[in-house]
C-alpha cells in the first residue's frame, strides 16, 4: 500500500501522510504513554514519535529524494534540498496526554501542498495550495471561511515573544473584543483549519515567524488558499521578520483585530 503513494500527486501525499499519523494518534489515545522531557515544561509522547514515524514512512516511499523537517526528529535528507516538508506529528501534546480530544496532524510541504488531520472528528482538511477542502467520510467539500460564528480561538501558550507590546491576554479584555467577539482558548493549530472552514471567525496567536513552522505551516497553507487574510500581528505579511499571526475569515474581522491589538500597545 505504501510503494503506491509514489503515483500520487502532493496533496494526496500530503493527505495520506497525515492520515497515517491521525491513526497513530487514534489508536494510542487514553494508553498510559513514556514521556520526552523537552524542558519549559514542553514534551514528547511515545505517540508524537509513532505519529511521526508513520508520517515519514509515506513521504519518503513517496518522495525519497525530499527533505523534512519534523517535530520529533528534526531535520532529515539534504538541507539544500530543493523540496521540504514541514511536519507536526501531534499537535495539542497535553491536550492529548490528559484525555483531551483537541489535536490535529499538520503535514506541509513548503511553498506547496497541505493537509490538516483531526483523528477524532475524522476529518482531513487539505489544499493544492490553491484551493481547499475537508474531506469527511470519502465526500470532499471545498472549505467555505466566515465570520458568522463571532468565535476567535486565541492561543495563550507561551513563549510570548512579543510581550509587553503585544499579550493575547490583554486583547480579550478589549471592550470591542467581547461586543463583537466571543472568545475560545486552545492550544492547538486544529483551530487554523476550523477559521479555513468557517467554524471560527479567527485565530490568533503571538510569536516570530511562523511561516516555516512544523506547528503553523499547514494550517496558515489551508487558510491563504481557502481566501482567508493571514498576517502577522503587526499586519505585516508573513516572513522572516514576521510577527505572530492572525488568521481571518474576512477582512473586516481582520482589521477589527488588528485595531484592538494597535489599540493595546
Amino acid at each position: 500500500m505504501i510503494d503506491s503513494y509514489a503515483h500520487r500527486d502532493d496533496t494526496e501525499v500530503a493527505t495520506a501522510a497525515a492520515r497515517s499519523g491521525a491513526e497513530v494518534v487514534r489508536g494510542l489515545y487514553g494508553r498510559r504513554l513514556a514521556r520526552v522531557d523537552k524542558g519549559g515544561g514542553d514534551f514528547a509522547t511515545t505517540a508524537d514519535v509513532l505519529a511521526e514515524q508513520a508520517i515519514l514512512d509515506v513521504l519518503r516511499a513517496a518522495r525519497p529524494d525530499d527533505a523534512v523537517l519534523g517535530e520529533e526528529g528534526g531535520q532529515q535528507g539534504a538541507s539544500g534540498a530543493a523540496r521540504q516538508w514541514l511536519v507536526d506529528p501531534l499537535c495539542g501534546t497535553l491536550n492529548y496526554a490528559v484525555g483531551s480530544m483537541l489535536v490535529a496532524v499538520n503535514v506541509a510541504l513548503r511553498h506547496g501542498a497541505a493537509a490538516v488531520a483531526d483523528p477524532f472528528g475524522d476529518e482531513v482538511f487539505f489544499t493544492d495550495g490553491e484551493a481547499a477542502w475537508v474531506r469527511n467520510d470519502g465526500v470532499d467539500a471545498r472549505l467555505a471561511p466566515t465570520p458568522a460564528s463571532r468565535l476567535v480561538d486565541v492561543n495563550l501558550d507561551p513563549p510570548f515573544p512579543n510581550a509587553p507590546g503585544f499579550r493575547a491576554v490583554d486583547l480579550l479584555a478589549h471592550p470591542g473584543f467581547v461586543e463583537r467577539f466571543r472568545p475560545r482558548v486552545v492550544s492547538t493549530t486544529l483551530a487554523l483549519a476550523w477559521v479555513a472552514a468557517g467554524r471560527r471567525a479567527a485565530y490568533v496567536t503571538d510569536g516570530g515567524d511562523l511561516s516555516g513552522s512544523v506547528h503553523f505551516a499547514a494550517g496558515i497553507t489551508l487558510c491563504r488558499a481557502a481566501g482567508c487574510v493571514v498576517t502577522g500581528i503587526d499586519g505585516a505579511p508573513l516572513g522572516e521578520h514576521g510577527r505572530g499571526l492572525v488568521a481571518a475569515a474576512d477582512a473586516e474581522t481582520h482589521d477589527l483585530l488588528l485595531s484592538m491589538i494597535r489599540a493595546r500597545n
